[in-house]
């Protein structure tokens, strides 16, 4: 990695305060000074006062700053916008004006976070996407369950020398990263992986487990819905930078009982809206403009959607 990587940045300010949000945050502020924007004054008035616990993988306890005003955010000079999808046009429209020279880091699962954070500012952008996982205990405490890298790219001519600063930063705060000239790769790994064990996950109510390697059973469906995926990808072009099957198994390799609840059967689970239309119906979207034909990922993407909106 290049010696930007070293550049310092003054403040930075993690835009939602969930797992992911959490584990940046916290790891982050042992290193520099971090602003968490939050969605509740609670919320920002516990981790002021309390501070962010992580334990799992690691175990520490991080002081740093919350507020769920807009107006009371200091100039930061990074920005991880770590809210799901769904919440990135109401974050950033409160965010519009602020900041204008921050950087945006977009990390959520999917495609199209991007043009969401575009339409309310000229921010610079990095495309980014993470592996890591976790669970948010309370709103002070997150569970640091999974330590794979977060992967970043630049967005409409960011400099990479900055988007290998960004992964230097979360490198030196004891997460792991990696700056690629072209994302998409990385991205569509991380794509096809979701699209495939998250959706299936949310569908049948089962987190990823030990069902979703045994193909003999489970996991031969998710094999399947995988390959669709890889299909996709080939016809549009995208070498993709891991194998998405890989990506499903490499935790049992870790630890044989792993096992998670995803996101989007969070959402599901609490009637919220979920991210399946950034995620699988990304998916189907390019397999329709491309002509290749999906019919096992098209089924679940419906199933999932009615499963949805029934919740809802």
């Amino acid at each position: 990695m290049s010696d930007t990587s070293q550049a310092s940045v003054d403040v930075v300010c993690v835009i939602g305060a969930g797992a992911i949000g959490s584990l940046f945050a916290a790891h982050l502020a042992r290193i520099v000074p971090v602003v968490v924007l939050t969605r509740r004054a609670d919320h920002a008035r516990a981790l002021s006062e309390e501070g962010l616990r992580v334990s799992g993988i690691h175990d520490f306890s991080a002081p740093l700053r919350a507020t769920a005003r807009v107006d009371d955010l200091p100039e930061f000079t990074l920005g991880i916008v770590a809210t799901k999808t769904s919440g990135i046009d109401e974050a950033m429209l409160a965010l519009a004006g602020h900041a204008p020279g921050a950087t945006m880091v977009t990390i959520q699962n999917g495609l199209g976070a991007e043009n969401l954070v575009r339409a309310h500012g000229s921010w610079p952008i990095v495309s980014g996407t993470t592996l890591m996982g976790g669970t948010r205990r309370t709103d002070t405490h997150v569970a640091y369950e999974n330590d794979a890298p977060t992967w970043l790219g630049p967005h409409e001519g960011t400099p990479f020398a900055r988007v290998e600063q960004i992964a230097g930063l979360i490198e030196r705060s004891g997460l792991k990263a990696r700056a690629f000239p072209d994302l998409r790769p990385a991205q569509w790994s991380k794509l096809v992986f979701n699209a495939a064990v998250g959706s299936v996950s949310a569908v049948t109510g089962l987190p990823h487990s030990r069902p979703f390697v045994d193909e003999s059973g489970l996991g031969a469906t998710v094999h399947d819905l995988i390959r669709e995926g890889q299909s996709v990808a080939a016809a549009a072009g995208i070498e993709l930078e891991d194998d998405p099957w890989q990506l499903n198994t490499r935790p049992f390799e870790r630890d044989r009982d792993y096992s998670h609840a995803p996101s989007i059967l969070l959402d599901i689970e609490a009637g919220q809206p979920t991210e399946a239309d950034f995620n699988i119906g990304a998916v189907v979207r390019e397999a329709d403009r491309l002509g290749v034909p999906v019919p096992l990922t098209t089924a679940l993407y419906r199933l999932l959607k009615a499963k949805e909106e029934a919740r809802a």
